[in-house]
């Protein structure tokens, strides 16, 4: 068993929470999957983390993304430490972009922002800055509702790496 998730099942509501909050920022999803302990092992949790995250609605995702900076830049609107230490590692390959990069990505940003009203969410990890900037303008082709379904799975993809971490698995 894992000496984390041990620990998780048995500790009190608040600090239940507070670990998952750093592994997605919905608070619905957080209580949800809290409620749920214990779990017998990981891969349970990580089973029912994707059942819950997938019966969330528009504001749940809207809060979880509010928890990301936005690609290319460090600061969140609302983070724990650790999910902006982990959102860092995540977009590690964007702070040796270029200039150039980071400016489109910025731009880009902004676009996004203005046309769906939510912040670009991509699973950035083993991601280079010019594979997130191509993913990006592909999906300002999409209409709203389906980049919204996008930016949910995107986000469900970040909340199981961020599990794993976590988990130390």
């Amino acid at each position: 068993m894992n000496l984390i998730l041990d620990t998780f099942n048995s500790t009190d509501n608040d600090a239940a929470l507070a670990s998952l909050m750093s592994c997605c920022g919905s608070h619905r999803w957080a209580l949800s999957v809290a409620t749920l302990r214990p779990f017998k092992d990981e891969e349970t949790l990580f089973t029912i983390a994707d059942f819950i995250w997938n019966k969330m609605q528009e504001p749940d995702w809207m809060e979880a993304f509010r928890a990301h900076p936005r690609i290319g830049e460090r600061k969140p609107v609302q983070a724990s430490a650790q999910s902006k230490e982990w959102s860092s590692q995540e977009q590690a390959a964007i702070h040796d972009s270029h200039a150039e990069i980071l400016a489109e990505l910025a731009a880009g940003n902004l676009r996004y922002e203005k046309q769906f009203g939510f912040t670009y969410i991509v699973c950035a990890t083993g991601k280079s800055a010019e594979e997130m900037l191509a993913i990006l303008q592909s999906r300002l082709a999409n209409d709203r509702q389906t980049e919204l379904l996008e930016a949910a799975e995107q986000q469900r993809q970040i909340t199981q790496i961020r599990l794993r971490k976590w988990l130390q698995v």
